[in-house]
């Protein structure tokens, strides 16, 4: 990845123009992904490219492969603002090197962020628990919902990946002989209904969640650490694979998400560049927007809106102060 950065560094250095700023940047599609952050991140970027920008802008639909594949074979869309790079990560930076596309910001800045999690309220009560072992030494603080005597691991939704990992770390950590149970949630709205209730009810929850989700944006949670570093090696080769027969504790990967332009991109909107190798928010940040829309039932420019309009403190310095005074007069 340091590599692939560099090599997008110089090549949109490539891309930088001499003399003034372009008053209108053309015509720009932008990919709006079918998931959340990513759909609400497209539609900040209309905002800011059309009102900060003079850009004319048309959102398309987009998903992981078919996007990119079209962005490196066709040059649409223009822009992928929420781009999985890990999947692939070869192909990227054979187009990256050959100047068809340019990666800007890592609008994560932390990453997509999977792992064990336990409420807040918990570790406000016991400090000592920081790890994933700590917890597992205390089965009485996260009481299994059909047998109180036993702790409860919430496993992920039945089919995803996530099950398997979650099943091999319950293996690997010894957690039956710790007197915990793995429970299936079923669904993903099993397992958010098992956070939600024990929020109401002030139980103690341990098991699998990811980041950025609205769940996170509404209930404070802490994730714990495995106490070891992430062997990517042995996740491939068994904490991944179902029922491997010797699993061993592992952390859990951190994916990187950035922005993706293709070179007509930059050349055509050269003045809206700056604005797309600094643009990037934490999970934090993405959970608030997220739980705010689940909330009010907002879509995706519902929530652009609302973060333009009350998070001006992040993204008014992806910008200069005269296109953030056109943005918020725009809003």
């Amino acid at each position: 990845m340091k590599k692939l950065l560099a090599s997008a560094a110089f090549a949109a250095g490539l891309y930088t123009f001499a003399g003034s700023a372009q008053a209108d940047c053309g015509s720009v599609s932008v990919a709006e992904m079918n998931w959340a952050s990513a759909g609400i991140a497209a539609h900040v970027d209309k905002i800011v490219l059309e009102n900060g920008y003079g850009c004319t802008v048309a959102l398309v639909a987009g998903d992981t492969m078919p996007t990119f594949l079209s962005m490196n074979q066709k040059g649409q869309p223009d822009v992928a603002p929420e781009f999985w790079v890990n999947s692939v990560r070869t192909l990227l930076d054979r187009a990256v090197s050959a100047g068809r596309l340019i990666v800007g910001a890592e609008i994560l800045a932390d990453g997509a962020i999977e792992g064990w999690w336990i409420p807040k309220f918990v570790t406000d009560a016991h400090r000592d628990i920081k790890t994933v072992q700590q917890a597992l030494a205390r089965p009485e603080l996260f009481p299994a919902p059909d047998n109180p005597s036993k702790g409860a691991i919430y496993n992920c939704p039945t089919g995803w990946s996530c099950q398997v990992s979650t099943a091999n770390l319950y293996r690997a950590l010894g957690a039956e002989e710790k007197n915990f149970e793995l429970v299936d949630t079923g669904t993903a709205a099993g397992l958010d209904g098992s956070i939600a209730g024990a929020f109401e009810k002030k139980t103690g929850w341990l098991g699998y969640y990811w980041a950025p989700t609205a769940i996170l944006g509404k209930y404070e949670m802490v994730k714990l650490s495995f106490d070891v570093p992430h062997d990517r090696a042995d996740w491939d080769a068994c904490t991944a694979v179902p029922d491997c027969p010797n699993p061993k504790v592992n952390s859990y990967p951190t994916s990187q998400a950035f922005t993706l332009v293709t070179r007509e991109f930059a050349e055509k909107a050269e003045v809206a560049m700056d604005y797309i190798k600094k643009r990037k928010w934490t999970n934090a940040t993405v959970n608030k927007i997220l739980a705010w829309q689940t909330e009010n039932k907002g879509t995706n420019e519902d929530a652009a809106r609302h973060f333009l309009k009350t998070m001006p403190d992040i993204w008014t310095p992806w910008v200069t102060p005269d296109v953030a005074e056109k943005i918020k007069a725009s809003l």
